[in-house]
């Protein structure tokens, strides 16, 4: 991973379709971390959640500016990451926020 001075972080939620476990384990490390790697978001934790009303599993990504952060989300290249990462996950959202340290919601 490069060094970076992370600023802001994308969540994004999800449930993972319990018939596609397999696809999108291979789809998250094979291609979502790095696509969005290239795009200069830099992945700092993928969470699952065993308690609450809330998505099973929450990945976070970190970039050094908005700028960054913005091109990368308008980018084709994350459009079609998206696209992809829907066909194994339901209950999707995602958002933008400044950088904390350790775990956000």
């Amino acid at each position: 991973m490069a060094t970076i001075i992370p600023r802001f972080k994308l969540i994004m939620k999800y449930d993972v379709v319990s018939a596609k476990q397999a696809e999108y384990s291979h789809f998250l490390l094979g291609e979502l971390v790095p696509g969005l790697q290239s795009l200069e978001l830099y992945v700092t934790g993928v969470y699952q959640t065993v308690y609450g009303d809330y998505p099973v599993r929450q990945a976070e990504f970190v970039t050094e500016s908005l700028e960054i952060m913005q091109n990368a989300l308008h980018s084709e290249r994350y459009e079609e990451l998206e696209r992809r990462l829907l066909d194994y996950t339901t209950n999707y959202s995602r958002k933008v926020v400044k950088y904390r340290s350790g775990f956000q919601f």
